[in-house]
């Protein structure tokens, strides 16, 4: 046997053993894909599958249009009214050395700018003692009356949560023995189901000073 005649057999044999091999793995591949057809249709029908939440993309694509509650409602309609106006003025609020000296200790900053008036007298370049910054922005709640249960400014609302700030700003110190007083402006609105997300802008007077004592947004979430 020559050598062309040896591979023609070689060829012949493997061609051959190649069709035996596809004929026997063909229908097992088959029989595969229609089991895994048939585990995925029954997986997508499954109800319990069905609870999962759709993906982001999806969400995007069929946004559920939002609806609030009816006092929730009611309430954002007069809110978006008065969007971008000022909406209340406080009192006038006397911060003595007392109210200083009681709130270094309850946070433990007891720097003798805040706590030392004689140094301060002498050492400041304010020449007195000053407030905390955070002292200043521990009092907003009751500058803006927010803890005043006998004024509440939304009576319709079960509760009101304190959800936080978006920035804070402390221009100039409040020394020791000043009047200061909030004003607050609506400047954001977001509408929920069950409540209504607010953002005010409130400022810290000084009285006698052009200066604001502290600027603040804060973040209220209003639920009903």
């Amino acid at each position: 046997m020559n050598v062309v005649e040896f591979i023609r057999e070689k060829k012949q044999r493997f061609q051959q053993n190649n069709a035996e091999f596809r004929a026997k793995i063909e229908p097992q591949f088959k029989n595969l894909s229609e089991l895994l057809s048939k585990t995925i249709a029954n997986t997508l029908n499954n109800p319990w599958i069905s609870r999962f939440k759709p993906s982001d993309d999806e969400e995007r694509n069929e946004p559920t249009p939002l609806v609030l509650v009816p006092a929730a409602a009611e309430m954002y309609r007069k809110l978006e009214q008065r969007l971008g106006e000022e909406t209340f003025v406080g009192e006038w609020f006397s911060v003595d050395q007392e109210c200083i000296n009681q709130f270094a200790e309850v946070t433990g900053d007891r720097q003798w700018i805040h706590t030392d008036p004689e140094r301060a007298a002498k050492e400041s370049p304010f020449k007195t003692t000053i407030a905390h910054g955070f002292l200043t922005l521990a009092l907003l709640p009751k500058l803006t009356d927010a803890v005043d249960d006998t004024n509440n400014p939304y009576p319709e609302a079960k509760m009101s949560v304190n959800y936080g700030l978006n920035q804070v700003r402390f221009p100039y110190p409040v020394k020791a023995g000043s009047r200061v007083r909030a004003r607050s402006k609506l400047v954001g609105l977001t509408p929920m189901r069950k409540s209504i997300e607010l953002v005010n802008e409130v400022s810290i007077e000084v009285e006698n000073s052009k200066r604001l004592a502290c600027v603040a947004e804060t973040v209220l979430r209003l639920y009903f």
